[in-house]
């Protein structure tokens, strides 16, 4: 099922001066969004695994890119779920 919110802050974090402003500082931003305390807590955990059931995989890939996790550490998240 997708979460709406989750897919705003994804969408919203691919303009630049946003993707800055999130990996200042996630509580801050997270706090403009509605999110559910678990899905929440996998943004700051950087679980791939949760947020890939709750998102498309465009917006997925594009946040852990803005977020600064490098892709081979994506992509063997992402595998190991």
């Amino acid at each position: 099922m997708t979460d709406y919110w989750l897919s705003k802050l994804f969408f919203d974090l691919q303009n630049s001066a946003a993707a800055a402003e999130f990996r200042a500082d996630r509580e801050m931003v997270l706090s403009r969004y509605p999110l559910d305390a678990e899905v929440r807590q996998a943004v700051l955990d950087n679980n791939v695994t949760y947020l890939s059931q709750r998102t498309n995989p465009y917006l997925l890939r594009y946040f852990f890119f803005a977020s600064g996790m490098p892709e081979e550490e994506f992509v063997a998240r992402l595998r190991d779920g």
